[in-house]
């Protein structure tokens, strides 16, 4: 009398695997079923199968890579000798939990920034007023960079890559020169960090509380002389002397993902003004 035979189907709902499953490992020769009908490809499956069919479901459940479950099957007989397997598994699902939480904190950085750009997008006025501020001490990451006024957004994505986790507010950029310079600027686009980090090539240091005149600008940065013009016309109209260097804080531009509408960018104009003593 033959050993009882259990149908695809059958031994689907026994071994907890689905038929698309179970003829995928037949393919891939972890799991061969006891007998296969030569005329009409009907597979028939032993109970011996079942054992085979809960190992690689227990794998499976543990997201073990089928080429790894084909070696625990021709090496293995009890779970002490698949330890070093499930060593190096671990170690790669660690690996992996470190990746996706890097890519979490970027993704929250990215919806956090946007979300700050369109409260600021709602709260500045069509036509941005002059103010004169206190700027509190900043603790910044900066890439002292010459060249053309464009080349900062290279500046920023050096930094962003070296220290993103660290990032903790708008960049901005540091301008150098008291006049525009073309090809030889002398700049240092910078990022806010949560604390002190080392970072060969970047400097680490806090900008200084500072009073300065303000003043937000719309729009693209092609057009940023306009608003230039209007805010230190203000500050030699109050006998204001400017000190170097003075700062762009770029509350909405080019997101990190699309460029977005140049007419919507936000750029704050902050101009640092020397105190009457300095003056004197």
């Amino acid at each position: 009398m033959g050993t009882a035979r259990f149908t695809i189907g059958e031994f689907s709902r026994a071994s907890g695997l689905t038929v698309k499953a179970l003829r995928h490992y037949h393919k891939r020769g972890l799991l061969v079923p006891a007998s296969v009908d030569p005329h009409t490809g009907y597979r028939g499956y032993s109970r011996a199968n079942l054992e085979t069919a809960a190992v690689i479901r227990a794998m499976r459940e543990l997201e073990v890579p089928l080429d790894d479950i084909a070696v625990i099957l021709a090496e293995c007989r009890a779970d002490e000798d698949a330890l070093a397997y499930l060593e190096q598994h671990k170690t790669r699902l660690a690996n992996k939990l470190k990746h996706y939480q890097d890519l979490v904190g970027r993704i929250d950085r990215v919806i956090q920034l946007e979300r700050e750009a369109q409260m600021q997008s709602r709260t500045a006025k069509e036509t941005s007023e002059i103010t004169e501020k206190d700027v509190e001490p900043l603790l910044i990451a900066g890439l002292r960079m010459t060249g053309r006024y464009s080349d900062c957004g290279t500046g920023f994505g050096q930094i962003a890559k070296r220290l993103g986790r660290h990032l903790a507010g708008k960049p901005m950029c540091l301008y150098y020169d008291g006049e525009y310079r073309e090809d030889d600027a002398n700049f240092e686009p910078c990022f806010p960090i949560r604390k002190q980090v080392q970072a060969e090539g970047l400097d680490i240091r806090t900008l200084p509380r500072c009073r300065c005149v303000a003043l937000i600008h719309r729009g693209p940065y092609d057009t940023l002389k306009r608003s230039y013009a209007r805010v230190m016309a203000y500050a030699k109209g109050q006998g204001y002397e400017i000190d170097l260097p003075t700062r762009e804080v770029y509350l909405k531009g080019p997101g990190m993902i699309f460029k977005g509408n140049p007419k919507k960018y936000l750029t704050e104009i902050q101009l640092p003004i020397k105190s009457a003593a300095e003056q004197a």
